[in-house]
């Protein structure tokens, strides 16, 4: 029963963040997310590939990332992959912004843009 509760503890947790984590991915400017664009096409491009289909970096179009969490994939760019050339972004980039980086990855959102 113990195992239950806490079980249900987490659910609930995780339903209450949802809101939170909507509003952190809306926090960011029109005029930045335009700048965030321009560093991931030009920054991340140039390990991961220009069309971001690889290169020195894995590549990043949806189907590569549909196994990966949006959390996951956050926290790798702000504090990037040990023993790997993925640098970690968090002196340039706020948590917010790393995030909607991610969710923009996982829509495929930079590949279709000209």
């Amino acid at each position: 029963m113990f195992v239950k509760s806490l079980s249900l503890v987490a659910v609930l947790a995780c339903f209450t963040a949802l809101p939170t984590v909507a509003s952190q991915a809306q926090t960011v400017s029109d005029e930045r997310k335009k700048e965030l664009t321009h560093i991931v096409k030009q920054d991340c491009g140039s390990c991961h590939g220009m069309t971001l289909k690889g290169g020195l970096g894995t590549p990043l179009l949806p189907e590569d990332l549909k196994g990966k969490h949006v959390d996951f994939l956050t926290h790798t760019i702000m504090h990037g992959r040990p023993t790997t050339a993925m640098p970690p972004w968090n002196a340039l980039l706020t948590q917010s912004e790393a995030r909607w980086i991610a969710l923009q990855l996982k829509r495929g959102n930079f590949t279709n843009e000209k």
